[in-house]
């Protein structure tokens, strides 16, 4: 299915043959990916708990997001909110709105079952232009503090400041 579509942007749903090119191209930025990731989105939009969406730009493969209907876990668990999970956009492609156009579309999937949708985001610098985004978009975060992995970080615990370092955040989309 086709969500968006101008002259440099198109949006569709992930397809197989996008697993190997989007891992390959992350592992060729340094991103240390594999091809599981993929192949279990593909699995999930196949089961229908999830839209996974990918953008080309002048007909590459440039990024890709998720939006699963519920929230399983983290602060928003079992609230019946969606959330976007696994948002990206190549290096290489940044900065020509492909970002932006991914979460309009993913807000506006979520919007068909919810009227807010969450995410997570990591804490450290490789996640500081999803967190300006994030922000500029009017998420919020949910007032919870910082979560390691599924469980919330206790006060003046040491943690580890890798991906799973988290902050989630929501945002009221009507």
């Amino acid at each position: 299915m086709v969500y968006f579509k101008n002259e440099e942007i198109l949006i569709r749903d992930l397809e197989p043959r996008d697993a190997q090119i989007l891992t390959d191209e992350e592992n060729a930025q340094g991103w240390h990916q594999t091809i599981e990731k993929y192949e279990t989105r593909l699995r999930d939009q196949a089961e229908k708990q999830a839209a996974t969406l990918v953008a080309e730009y002048c007909g590459n493969v440039a990024g890709y997001i998720n939006v699963y209907y519920k929230c399983k876990y983290g602060p928003f668990a079992e609230k019946g909110y969606p959330v976007i999970v696994d948002f990206g956009v190549l290096i290489k492609y940044r900065r020509r709105g492909i970002g932006s156009k991914l979460m309009d579309v993913a807000e506006q999937i979520a919007a068909e079952y919810s009227d807010t949708v969450c995410l997570s985001v990591g804490l450290h610098s490789g996640y500081g232009s999803a967190q300006r985004m994030y922000v500029k978009r009017g998420y919020l975060p949910d007032g919870s503090g910082a979560w390691y992995g599924r469980s919330p970080c206790p006060e003046y615990a040491e943690c580890r400041n890798d991906d799973d370092l988290v902050w989630h955040f929501s945002k009221k989309l009507r």
